[in-house]
């Protein structure tokens, strides 16, 4: 009988994203974690404990017992431990961003193509229910609407919103519609951290599709929504109930005075993401299964992202230059 095969991991950052990361490593099937690495090694000691795995003292030691690692550090430190852990010969699973810069992307996906790694990304949307199902139904969107609202947290502020929550919709959106970017309008504000806390961005496609984006860290509330329009009907869909509504002329029930439109309302179970991205990974690393949200997606993700971000540095010069804002 063949032996199973499992693949050997280690969980770089002990923190928020960590902690899950190595809840759900330590009971995989097909995952060993063999431990943990963080910078802040009371923390890692914490965790370690909860999960009943060990500590490292040290990175090299970690690449030197693993086949994988899987990185939730600071977005700041995501590129230095990837290309480590690349050049080690060891796979890697980076939550978002891919990187900080342009540069920096593109080094990660060379140096994982160049020496036949797997280099996922943690856009941990493209793994739901939510996502499944808008994209069965809307294969051709017109025009996107996407909010992303939350009350403060002082997790994920060492970043700007677009690259702490905004990217997630950027990537949503950017899997939906396939068409470069034509031009980007956004605007932004920093009002709780030293980073833009609320933005908002026009993103138009060069086949002509427009997507509306927003995104706060300082609401009072948390929302996070997304609405289509397309020649295949009207979605909406809220992430946060689970819950979706497709009006078109196929599917659901017939909408009186409407002249033969349909409204089909669904609403999911609990989805683990996060077990679905994991599963992704140990097959795309042990059984060369294609790579769900590869280092190429993280990079356009980055792009836009960045791309918004350079924008409302525009947008504020030019609003600081005409007196509506001040220096």
């Amino acid at each position: 009988m063949m032996e199973k095969r499992v693949l050997n991991v280690a969980v770089v950052g002990a923190g928020y994203f960590g902690r899950f990361h190595a809840l759900h490593s330590a009971k995989h099937a097909r995952e060993a974690l063999i431990g943990l690495y963080d910078s802040d090694n009371l923390r890692a000691q914490e965790v370690a404990r909860e999960v009943g795995t060990t500590v490292f003292e040290d990175y090299e030691t970690v690449l030197q017992q693993c086949d994988a690692v899987i990185i939730a550090a600071p977005a700041e430190a995501h590129y230095s431990l990837a290309r480590q852990a690349l050049e080690a010969g060891c796979h890697v699973l980076v939550e978002k961003p891919l990187a900080s810069t342009r540069q920096d992307g593109e080094a990660l996906v060379r140096c994982a193509d160049d020496k036949g790694l797997v280099l996922q990304v943690g856009h941990l949307l493209r793994y739901s229910a939510e996502y499944e199902a808008i994209n069965t139904r809307i294969k051709h969107p017109l025009y996107i609407e996407a909010t992303r609202i939350a009350p403060y947290k002082l997790r994920g502020t060492d970043v700007s919103v677009v690259l702490d929550l905004m990217i997630h919709d950027l990537d949503l959106i950017l899997a939906l519609v396939e068409s470069p970017i034509l031009h980007i309008d956004a605007m932004g504000a920093a009002v709780s951290s030293t980073h833009e806390d609320i933005a908002n961005a026009r993103v138009q496609f060069a086949n002509g599709c427009v997507a509306s984006i927003t995104a706060s860290r300082i609401s009072f509330k948390t929302e996070r929504k997304m609405r289509l329009f397309s020649q295949e009907g009207y979605l909406s869909a809220d992430f946060t109930s689970r819950t979706l509504s497709f009006i078109n002329r196929k599917e659901g029930l017939i909408m009186p005075g409407s002249g033969g439109f349909r409204r089909q309302s669904v609403q999911w179970r609990d989805h683990d993401n996060l077990a679905a991205e994991h599963d992704a990974f140990v097959a795309s690393c042990l059984d060369g299964k294609p790579v769900i949200v590869d280092g190429d997606a993280g990079l356009r993700a980055l792009d836009a992202a960045l791309r918004v971000g350079e924008d409302m540095q525009r947008a504020r010069q030019l609003l600081q230059s005409s007196g509506l804002l001040s220096h």
